[in-house]
């Protein structure tokens, strides 16, 4: 819902290529540290009474500069804070420049900006008394009009916006956008079927065996009605080993695990061939650096060479409990059964979200399923999860692997500015880790979007934010 509201610097395109917003145009220092912002002069805030009797005001690049302060200040919490961790200072040289200095040189920085988080907000409301959550202005497509909790949210169009199409007709073209929360799952998918509402972006297990066949198409029956748009989804789903826990397990295992799992399978009968099976690295289907064929090829007959091996020298197999939460209990299940059949029957132990999010951060499970979707897309977004000084709890790096081989190229890599020279590091770094497998990939992910017929100009990407700009109801 940010994503129709509120506006940056800078954003991605379908391709997720970076490209200008309210900055028309920008410059980056020659030591990759410095980065000189030149902003549009038709950009305005929604419709506010705080504006006075205008009702608006143009964005000017101090309003960069208090959305940044917000956004670092500890009384705010916000928690995309850390997006800025590498900026050294930033200022408005006037009230069209903007500029920011690095600390060290960081390639991927302009796809943090394009982060939600780095959004401009107007300081008057927050300095008015207004309250943020029941007022938010941004300089968007749509702005805020009514949120009822639990029931629905209303955008209206934003008659300020700066974008139009190539007709020159003003963008976006709906008048008003309303979102319905309800009580259960399987709720949206009979109102989606009965014209009560537009669009479903989800597929849950509840109606997904209604709605697609074993192969990931719609079935028959619905689709005079419905469309179904799928795309590659920037996230990689995977198995993490705890390796400081006191008795890791042998990476002989662990490569046992990967080679024993039929992800093919895994997909085609647990998510309806929506997903693609990880038989690459950890980076993800879609991104720069994946590599289709880096992960084991699956060897059943193999894993159990490799498991009955072990067993016989050391005695005995490992105690592994694989955890989860219940909304992916079906897949982890399946896991265990391949790994019985494997000649290593392990178990599932399902806990509650917030009991994962705690176990994985403090490393009391040593073994969980875990995933992770891209903040912005380069693949060192994936990749930091792998690199020593990022460990958990004060970063992502939940197995606590260790690779000084990998934390060189992974620092050479924040050098290279030329983006085909810095992918082919990252290719090498994502060998290490499927030599290694502190994480094991189980599949790529894929998102689903089903509309009515009467939709047209709905597009998606890779990182599955929601775009209504060009969309009309027929």
């Amino acid at each position: 819902m940010c994503n129709l509201m509120f506006t940056g610097l800078v954003n991605f395109d379908e391709n997720l290529e970076i490209v200008p917003e309210i900055a028309k145009k920008w410059e980056i220092s020659s030591d990759g540290k410095s980065y000189t912002f030149y902003l549009r002069n038709d950009v305005y805030f929604h419709s506010h009474p705080v504006f006075g009797a205008d009702s608006t005001r143009a964005v000017v690049a101090r309003d960069f500069t208090y959305s940044f302060n917000r956004l670092t200040d500890e009384k705010t919490g916000s928690s995309g804070g850390f997006v800025l961790n590498n900026v050294e200072n930033y200022q408005a040289l006037n009230d069209s420049v903007f500029q920011i200095h690095l600390k060290t040189p960081f390639p991927p920085f302009l796809g943090l900006l394009a982060m939600k988080y780095c959004s401009v907000v107007p300081h008057e409301l927050f300095e008015k008394g207004y309250d943020f959550n029941k007022n938010p202005v941004g300089t968007g497509p749509f702005q805020f009009q009514m949120w009822e909790d639990n029931v629905k949210l209303v955008f209206k169009k934003n008659p300020h916006y700066y974008q139009k199409d190539l007709n020159g007709d003003s963008l976006p073209y709906l008048e008003y956008v309303a979102v319905q929360f309800l009580p259960e799952k399987h709720s949206e998918f009979l109102q989606l079927v009965q014209g009560k509402i537009d669009m479903m972006a989800s597929l849950d297990p509840s109606y997904k065996d209604e709605l697609l066949t074993t192969d990931g198409k719609l079935h028959e029956k619905y689709k005079s009605d419905i469309q179904m748009i799928k795309s590659p989804y920037l996230n990689t789903e995977y198995l993490c080993f705890y390796l400081d826990s006191p008795e890791p397990i042998d990476p002989n295992l662990r490569k046992a695990m990967n080679m024993g799992i039929d992800k093919e399978k895994m997909i085609k009968f647990l998510r309806n061939d929506i997903g693609f099976a990880a038989n690459g690295g950890f980076i993800p289907k879609g991104l720069p650096g994946y590599q289709s064929d880096l992960g084991d090829v699956y060897n059943q007959a193999e894993a159990r060479r490799i498991i009955s091996d072990y067993k016989a020298k050391h005695g005995k197999l490992p105690d592994l409990k694989l955890v989860t939460t219940q909304e992916y209990a079906d897949i982890c299940e399946f896991v265990q059964s391949e790994m019985t059949k494997s000649g290593w029957p392990i178990g599932v132990n399902v806990v509650d979200p917030a009991t994962l999010r705690d176990g994985k951060a403090t490393g009391k499970f040593p073994f969980f399923r875990a995933n992770w979707g891209a903040d912005y897309p380069d693949a060192e977004n994936f990749l930091s999860l792998f690199y020593s000084k990022n460990f958990s709890p004060n970063g992502p790096n939940y197995s606590h692997f260790i690779s000084n081989e990998f934390d060189q190229l992974y620092l050479h890599s924040l050098t290279i500015n030329n983006e085909k020279d810095r992918v082919e590091i990252y290719k090498e770094m994502d060998r290490i880790i499927m030599n290694e497998l502190p994480v094991i990939p189980i599949f790529y992910d894929e998102s689903t979007t089903f509309l009515r017929k009467n939709i047209e100009g709905f597009q998606t990407t890779a990182i599955d934010m929601l775009d209504l700009t060009r969309v009309r109801k027929k």
